[in-house]
């Protein structure tokens, strides 16, 4: 069928409110100053689809807005980043979503309120208007509660033509539901950080957790943070570390990374070069407030890895 976009990204989309210079909660009655308040287009997929629409990819966004002022404004954020919105829904029921992060600077705490993001529901996607990308990236996996959804609808994508890819995130049900390993293997490329990856498999090590997913998956990306990251493609481990940079606002950087290591992979790169776009995303991420704020264009990208390539340390193993 035909193709439209480079990518479709799948998820949440919210108002990132951020709070700096936050030292004590206000009493009742009481009323407190502090040095900033922002705002900032939140979300995981939001951002990820920002960071790789940045890169030069043609991207479209499938998720769900309210009817007011703030879902109006990451619309309108979105277009400005080149961004198709004629995928989201509107909320007829629910405001946008925000999130208040205090303090992102240090120790962040967080206020959240999902809104519409609450709507979308992956079992009741058009998956033939979704598989208009080449390319879908899916967010929003909630273990047992939305698994057997998942699964029809990557297998239904890929009958459909497309690649794809998923960040597993958080389980804030604390369960790690094992059915993960079996969705695992419907994706091209899958992804999550170290503390996640540990988490469903049981185990403490990253290098026998990626051995042991690797048995459910060809393509394993885990992102490390200040450590960098590492891939395990067809039985070959890749680790790249991170670049050194001096850290503002971690907020996005993990979907920074995503962007940067699946625009290499859309591109026909070979796992180093996504392992290094990746890290750069990520490290240009964090180096300033808001969680796309930094994020580069392609020749920024390039710029930054010729400017810190002394940095670079790569390893590979055959597993």
């Amino acid at each position: 069928m035909l193709k439209r976009f480079d990518a479709v990204v799948i998820g949440d989309a919210n108002i990132d409110l951020i709070v700096a210079g936050l030292n004590q909660i206000p009493q009742p009655g009481q009323e407190v100053f502090v040095d900033n308040m922002t705002m900032h287009i939140g979300g995981g997929a939001a951002l990820f689809a920002i960071s790789l629409a940045k890169l030069g990819l043609h991207v479209a966004f499938k998720g769900v807005l309210g009817n007011d002022g703030y879902g109006q404004y990451v619309r309108e954020q979105f277009t400005q980043h080149g961004i198709d919105t004629i995928l989201i829904e509107t909320s007829q029921t629910s405001n946008t979503g925000i999130t208040i992060a205090i303090n992102p600077e240090k120790d962040r705490s967080f206020i959240s309120y999902a809104g519409s993001n609450r709507e979308l529901d992956i079992s009741k996607l058009d998956l033939k208007e979704v598989a208009q990308g080449k390319h879908v990236h899916i967010t929003g996996y909630r273990g047992r509660e939305n698994h057997d959804a998942f699964i029809q609808a990557a297998r239904k994508l890929k009958e459909l033509g497309v690649t794809l890819s998923c960040d597993v995130g958080w389980d804030d049900s604390g369960e790690w539901f094992k059915g993960v390993f079996d969705l695992m293997g419907c994706f091209d490329v899958f992804l999550m950080n170290e503390t996640e990856a540990c988490h469903y498999t049981g185990l403490d090590n990253i290098d026998e957790s990626l051995r042991f997913m690797a048995n459910y998956c060809k393509h394993i990306v885990v992102k490390l943070g200040s450590q960098g990251a590492i891939a395990m493609k067809d039985g070959l481990q890749t680790f790249h570390s991170a670049y050194q940079v001096d850290a503002v606002d971690t907020t996005g950087a993990g979907d920074s990374f995503n962007a940067g290591y699946l625009f290499g992979y859309l591109s026909g790169q070979d796992v180093e070069t996504c392992l290094k776009y990746g890290n750069a995303c990520g490290g240009m991420s964090v180096s300033a407030s808001g969680g796309s704020t930094g994020t580069p264009d392609f020749n920024r990208l390039n710029r930054f890895i010729r400017q810190f390539a002394d940095q670079a340390k790569v390893r590979l193993e055959v597993i």
